[in-house]
């Protein structure tokens, strides 16, 4: 199993997305540990603007490495109330805090039964070993 940090407290997606619990119905979403290494040297980052509604499942960014462009997929269905315009400057976030400074988008969530649906560290844990 590869050796990189999945926070006990997170819930993961298939596509390497975490969405923290921030209270109020608002979740941040960033990607996790391993999707950052296996993408490499983050050098740009395009993310929906605020107001903007994404739906779970559907491409809502880019994320540009030195190795590829990957597309952000929404975990949730939600509108998004805030996003990490840190990444405008400084998009290696992504690569040296994934899981703090490095986070990409924060969404009021349209259901909150939504998280139910998604992986617990174990879950995740298995998926990529």
């Amino acid at each position: 199993m590869p050796d990189v940090e999945i926070p006990e407290q997170l819930r993961y997606t298939a596509e390497h997305e975490w969405v923290a619990d921030a209270g109020d119905g608002v979740v941040r979403i960033g990607i996790t540990a391993y999707a950052q290494g296996e993408l490499g040297d983050i050098v740009y980052v395009s993310l929906p603007a605020v107001g903007d509604r994404v739906e779970a499942g559907s491409s809502c960014g880019e994320l540009e490495s030195t190795k590829s462009v990957s597309e952000l997929y929404a975990p949730v269905t939600g509108e998004v109330t805030a996003r990490n315009d840190s990444l405008d400057g400084s998009p290696e976030l992504v690569n040296s805090d994934p899981y703090g400074e490095g986070w990409v988008l924060e969404v009021r969530l349209e259901d909150a039964a939504a998280l139910d649906g998604l992986l617990d560290a174990a879950g995740y844990r298995d998926q990529i070993s």
